[in-house]
């Protein structure tokens, strides 16, 4: 039995991206090789902007104009943020600890 091909992961944990369709960006705390959510949350998804589910999706720290909020999304979606500001969200100082040349380095006792 053949094993499917495995996709890699674009980004890594303490990236800052930014969402190519919707106006957010986010630093990556989590990644999932393959989409790991509920089968009701994806089909909650318009159909023309669904995304495959055979690719990695980033748990994010996610804020927009409006408010901070976690966010999951399909690396298809995702660009890199290259504007160098750091993210506005409360939850950042509990898993990094410094936000240095453009991304967030994990706090030691998050490291595996």
């Amino acid at each position: 039995m053949a094993l499917p091909p495995v996709a890699h992961a674009r980004f890594n944990v303490g990236d800052v991206v930014r969402h190519a369709l919707f106006d957010f960006r986010g630093v990556v705390f989590d990644v999932d090789p393959v989409f790991a959510n509920s089968e009701e949350w994806y089909q909650a998804i318009p159909e023309g902007v669904r995304p495959r589910k055979d690719q990695p999706f980033y748990h994010l720290l996610a804020e927009n104009d409006e408010s901070t909020y976690v966010a999951y999304v399909s690396q298809q979606n995702l660009v890199a943020d290259d504007s160098d500001e750091p993210v506005e969200h409360p939850a950042i100082d509990g898993l990094f600890d410094a936000y240095v040349n453009g991304r967030y380095r994990l706090k030691r006792v998050h490291r595996h």
